[in-house]
């Protein structure tokens, strides 16, 4: 059996964006439905989301062979936990609260086998090399990982260049609303001051020669963010969209008041 090749990583460099979803339900049905919707990749969300482990496997069970790229949001940076998401098959992560470089490189290293990293060798159990049958599977693991990293405080904008250019990293998502609260202001995403703040850092990550990536759900913002070279771009959440669209039919229903 080949090694599943992660078509995400390889197209990065490519011209042009990615479009993806946010998936924040925890529920292989509504996974398996985003799935089918034409986004090129879908990120199942276990720092907000209600997400573990099992869970997880059940949503990219529910997402195989339908379109969409799985990309995993962990909790933290625990190396333990992100050994058992890469063990049921997970390629790409988008790991929060990056503050460092030397942060980022220790996620590098949890990604990777020894002696490029420390990510525990426990391969012929897990769903990652088909349960053992993927031919050379420790050898060819570590060039199909690809680490996204999330800046989203200002003490992480200061240390944007630093971070951007770890060895590994293939890139760095700027989450404007923790960044928002770190700027003092909290719950304002689209305030003028964080905006050119996350305009001045997708540049900045252009600028070191990595791939931006950005959760937009302003339909304006999201095709500035495109403008200015974001290459991984999100344009929803599952819940969002639930929520808005079953809100919008209850009030076309309703008595118009007098």
């Amino acid at each position: 059996m080949d090694m599943p090749r992660n078509e995400f990583k390889a197209r990065l460099t490519d011209p042009g964006h990615q479009l993806g979803l946010w998936v924040a339900s925890a529920d292989p049905t509504v996974a398996e439905v985003c799935a089918g919707a034409g986004f090129d990749w879908l990120l199942l969300d276990a720092e907000h989301g209600p997400n573990d482990v099992r869970s997880l496997l059940a949503q990219l069970r529910a997402v195989h062979g339908h379109g969409p790229h799985a990309i995993v949001r962990p909790p933290s940076r625990d190396p333990d936990l992100v050994k058992q998401i890469l063990d049921i098959g997970v390629q790409t992560l988008l790991v929060p609260m990056v503050e460092s470089a030397d942060q980022a490189r220790a996620m590098v290293r949890a990604m990777r086998y020894p002696p490029a990293g420390t990510r525990g060798v426990g391969s012929a159990l897990a769903r990652a090399s088909r349960y053992n049958r993927v031919s050379g599977y420790l050898a060819k693991a570590d060039a199909q990982m690809c680490l996204l990293v999330q800046v989203e405080s200002t003490q992480a904008m200061e240390r944007l260049d630093e971070i951007a250019a770890v060895d590994g990293v293939d890139g760095v998502f700027i989450g404007p609303s923790d960044l928002a609260a770190s700027m003092g202001r909290l719950g304002d995403a689209a305030h003028v001051e964080v905006r050119a703040s996350v305009e001045r850092g997708i540049a900045r990550i252009v600028a070191a020669g990595k791939a931006p990536g950005i959760l937009a759900m302003d339909e304006a913002f999201a095709r500035r963010s495109i403008e200015l070279g974001c290459r991984f771009v999100a344009v929803g959440a599952d819940i969002t969209i639930l929520a808005r669209g079953t809100q919008a039919l209850s009030a076309a229903f309703r008595p118009v008041p007098a």
